[in-house]
């Protein structure tokens, strides 16, 4: 298991476990909500009692205090009582400031009918009063409280992973930097001697072809000193022809590559397009999708190299034969760690992506890829 496929893995308990915590207080505070949704009614029913037997007690009766008491009581759900018309008698624990307002208490009615069933009041001369209610603020707030604490949650995790994702990139620029400065720093001195043995084989008559091909390998190890060094910093950008680099970029793999991986070039060598960059960063670029194309098709099949020049912006496709992508990998190839391969950093990808978004102000993706018939990778540069 490659380093991205853990943290993925980790990134996906942690969302799991959010979610289950949600869920988890959704239910229960649901849950309450009904509880209490029963214990109001019981509360509406019993101050309907009391208003009851109220009606029941003969004026000269003294015995009402307890029966006063249990309709005081009820201070939480707004109740309206209405008599068999529908025409409203008195209210309760509504706006006080609209509670002499008919289209008010009008509007309030027509919303407890249709929340809930009236309570029945039948008086001591047989006509009936009828109570509508509500659900208390209480009760619509803790209806509500689930749905705000998931959102809250949801929130946190949403700020949690952006503040996650910037301290993490920041922490990777401080290793690129740091990794491309030692590994610079660590180059340069056994290519400075290796010069300085290039010169003196020349001094004592050693075959040229031998010293042509060390000649070679130190210029190799000198040009990826230069790329290290570049990448922990800003590199200077030089307007300059694009076409001549891709061409000795493609020399130089297929010198290195099996005669049965074959080149196409859709434009032609003597074209020359000026695009502002810095040639040795770029050719590191190009030798990264080369190589993972010569990979994908297991060193057999067609590479082919399309240049499409536009006004503002020049777009170059490597396409290759090999066994493709899905969708969902698309962006995940170029996140530090991620690979398929037994052996390998999961590096070059992600180190081109910074190359060209961020010291070229360009765009690398894939454009385009089928499973089993080959991938389309796209380099947008701009040429201004």
């Amino acid at each position: 298991m490659n380093i991205y496929t853990k943290k993925q893995k980790w990134k996906l308990l942690l969302l799991v476990v959010a979610v289950v915590i949600g869920v988890l207080t959704f239910l229960i505070t649901n849950n309450l909500a009904q509880k209490l949704s029963v214990e109001e009614r019981k509360k509406v029913e019993l101050w309907a009692l009391g208003m009851r037997q109220l009606s029941a007690l003969d004026n000269e009766e003294k015995d009402y205090t307890f029966i006063l008491e249990v309709i005081k009581n009820n201070e939480t759900v707004p109740v309206i009582l209405t008599d068999k018309e529908g025409q409203i008698i008195s209210s309760r624990n509504l706006d006080p400031h609209k509670e002499n307002d008919p289209k008010y208490l009008s509007k309030q009615l027509d919303k407890m009918k249709n929340d809930n069933d009236p309570i029945e009041i039948i008086l001591l001369d047989g006509n009936k009063n009828f109570i509508y209610y509500k659900e208390s603020i209480l009760l619509t707030r803790l209806f509500y409280f689930p749905i705000i604490q998931f959102g809250v949650i949801t929130l946190f995790l949403l700020v949690s992973y952006i503040a996650f994702n910037v301290s993490r990139k920041a922490e990777q620029n401080q290793v690129w930097v740091g990794m491309s400065k030692e590994t610079a720093h660590q180059l340069g001195t056994p290519t400075s001697s290796l010069m300085a043995s290039l010169e003196l084989l020349r001094l004592k008559n050693v075959d040229e072809k031998v010293v042509v091909e060390f000649e070679k390998d130190v210029n190799r190890l000198e040009k990826i000193t230069e790329r290290f060094s570049k990448i922990g910093s800003a590199p200077k950008l030089e307007k300059q022809d694009i076409v001549s680099v891709l061409m000795n970029t493609v020399s130089y793999i297929k010198a290195r590559s099996s005669d049965k991986i074959k080149f196409k070039l859709n434009f032609s060598e003597n074209d020359k397009i000026l695009v502002p960059f810095n040639a040795s960063l770029f050719e590191w670029v190009v030798e990264n999708l080369f190589k993972n194309a010569i990979d994908s098709m297991e060193g057999n099949g067609n590479i082919t190299i399309n240049i499409d020049d536009r006004i503002q912006f020049l777009f170059i496709d490597i396409i290759d034969e090999g066994k493709g992508l899905p969708k969902s990998k698309y962006k995940t190839i170029f996140q530090p760690g991620y690979t398929t391969k037994h052996r390998g950093w999961g590096l070059g990808l992600s180190l081109s992506k910074r190359i060209i978004e961020l010291y070229h102000d360009g765009k690398i993706f894939v454009n385009h890829s089928e499973i089993d018939k080959g991938t389309n990778m796209r380099i947008v540069m701009k040429k201004r």
